[in-house]
């Protein structure tokens, strides 16, 4: 009898915590449109700086080169 009650308290548990699992993920904030543009400003940043970051290798390059 007692396995009985343990099982049933393990099952109930069990459909709890899968029903929070399947409803967290609806509660998740939808962006707005500071927050894309944010995102938007820093892959922009991202590129400028990859792109400052070529740029220093090219004129180190060029040094190298000078030196030669």
């Amino acid at each position: 009898m007692t396995n009985m009650i343990a099982l049933a308290k393990a099952l109930v548990a069990a459909l709890v915590i899968g029903a929070l699992f399947l409803t967290l993920p609806g509660c998740q904030k939808q962006e707005g449109p500071a927050e894309r543009a944010g995102k938007q400003v820093d892959q922009t940043v991202e590129k400028v700086g990859q792109q400052i970051e070529k740029a220093g290798e090219n004129i180190q390059d060029a040094a190298n080169d000078a030196k030669k």
